[in-house]
């Protein structure tokens, strides 16, 4: 067995210990490994490991991942910030993108989307605790993106991301996570159809379990510190 394969059963045997203690079913939650400076051949390790979603922080070292492992059938997912320069490249690359902040994006992203693929998938980031130096969409300009983004044929807006700062406990971490899964729930109860909540990495995914969470987005404890 290899490192990346005995860390992904580790991973998942974390989700399935939160799912139960959370009361929840573990086919709720997917599993998304970040790759981001990882290496095609351990990326293919992870995939023969069962991993099939993948995610980038940097646009152009995505790109030459997704061309490498093409013939894998992977889903890959953008989790790094869009600027305008680079939207093009996410839109004709990527499945998922989860950084959408700014309706101006949304646009391009549907403008570039290739026709003859699916629906570009979209989170919207939310800034959820106000952190000064993080991206996202404050809470109450959200619903009027959301309404916005959700009537663009070329994208799909399939729910909420966030990374809110570094919590010093699993109670203050799961108290944050709720404030997003709140957000989530009004947006529903407001007409749109969501379906994913992505938010909790290696170092809080419990709580972001125990808040709803339905994606966790994990690199080191599959892939080991990066340099």
């Amino acid at each position: 067995m290899t490192t990346i394969e005995a860390n992904l059963q580790i991973v998942r045997a974390r989700i399935l210990d939160a799912c139960q203690q959370a009361g929840r079913r573990p086919e709720e939650v997917r599993l998304l490994a970040v790759s981001k400076t990882v290496a095609p051949e351990l990326i293919a390790l992870a995939h023969r490991a069962g991993q099939q979603a993948f995610a980038e922080n940097y646009i152009q070292e995505g790109v030459e991942k997704i061309s490498a492992l093409s013939a894998l059938g992977l889903e890959w997912h953008c989790i790094g910030p869009v600027q305008s320069n680079k939207s093009r490249l996410v839109a004709e690359h990527f499945d998922w993108v989860q950084t959408v902040d700014r309706f101006k994006i949304a646009q391009r992203l549907e403008q570039q989307r290739p026709t003859h693929l699916p629906p570009l998938q979209v989170c919207l980031q939310v800034n959820v605790d106000g952190g000064p130096n993080k991206s996202g969409v404050r809470p109450e300009q959200l619903p009027e993106l959301a309404a916005q983004v959700s009537q663009l044929k070329h994208l799909r807006l399939r729910g909420l991301m966030c990374i809110p700062e570094p919590a010093p406990d699993f109670e203050a971490a799961r108290s944050v996570f709720a404030k997003a899964r709140d957000l989530f729930d009004q947006l529903n109860a407001g007409g749109l159809q969501l379906d994913t909540l992505s938010m909790g990495m290696t170092a809080d995914l419990e709580a972001a379990i125990h808040a709803g969470s339905t994606m966790v987005r994990v690199g080191t404890a599959i892939f080991g510190a990066r340099a």
